[in-house]
């Protein structure tokens, strides 16, 4: 099945890279370029493409912006593009509802495999990426939040296992690295996610990070 993906980014070199990069990969179509956040959403809406890949600075609307609507309005996934100069953007677009994030340094094989990982509807999100959010969620930034009562709360419903799983896979290791981890089968261990993610109503493994961070379930280290 071919990956469609919509390129929104203010800058039209930066769109033209990513289009000769993924348009010349099986099973990838590039359907559509939008310059900012209001045009990706009229075109993601129209188009319903399997990917969007997001820049977060843009005109008229960001992408932060545009990733609540795209989220909210259609079955797309948001791949969003960012750097670690803005903190404040990385975790505000977890909470958007992004399911990945590619740094703009990231090579050609990166962005194709980032597109790839979430247009089958896997989330991707880093360990680097992961520790900055950490450590914003845990009150390292000046736009850090308080934990959650809510989610902490929510927790309870976890087996001990499945909040040892929940644990690791907030701290950012692959199913196959928490199988290596607890010595459990890398499809027990792709059960026991699934679980967590139905009892907790979450969406995927970047949702699952929000929602460890908020809960106090994981703190950076040092804390």
């Amino acid at each position: 099945m071919t990956i469609r993906v919509l390129l929104a980014d203010d800058q039209q070199m930066v769109r033209a890279g990513f289009r000769l990069i993924l348009q010349v990969q099986d099973g990838i179509e590039v359907v559509g370029e939008a310059a900012d956040g209001a045009e990706a959403v009229k075109l993601a809406v129209a188009g319903q493409p399997d990917v969007v890949l997001m820049d977060v600075q843009m005109p008229r609307m960001d992408g932060l912006a545009a990733t609540r609507e795209i989220v909210g309005r259609t079955a797309s996934s948001v791949l969003m593009l960012t750097t670690f100069d803005r903190d404040d953007y990385l975790f505000e677009s977890l909470q958007a509802g992004a399911s990945g994030f590619l740094l703009k340094n990231a090579s050609p094989e990166d962005l194709v495999e980032a597109v790839r990982v979430v247009a089958r509807g896997d989330a991707l999100l880093a360990p680097q990426v992961t520790r900055r959010v950490l450590e914003a969620a845990a009150g390292r930034r000046p736009h850090a939040r308080p934990a959650d009562a809510g989610a902490a709360a929510a927790l309870a419903q976890l087996t001990e296992r499945e909040r040892v799983v929940f644990r690791l896979m907030a701290e950012g290791l692959s199913n196959a690295e928490i199988g290596g981890r607890l010595f459990l089968a890398e499809a027990t261990v792709k059960t026991h996610v699934s679980r967590v993610l139905t009892k907790l109503g979450l969406r995927d493994r970047v949702q699952a990070v929000v929602h460890a961070y908020r809960s106090g379930l994981v703190v950076p280290d040092g804390d």
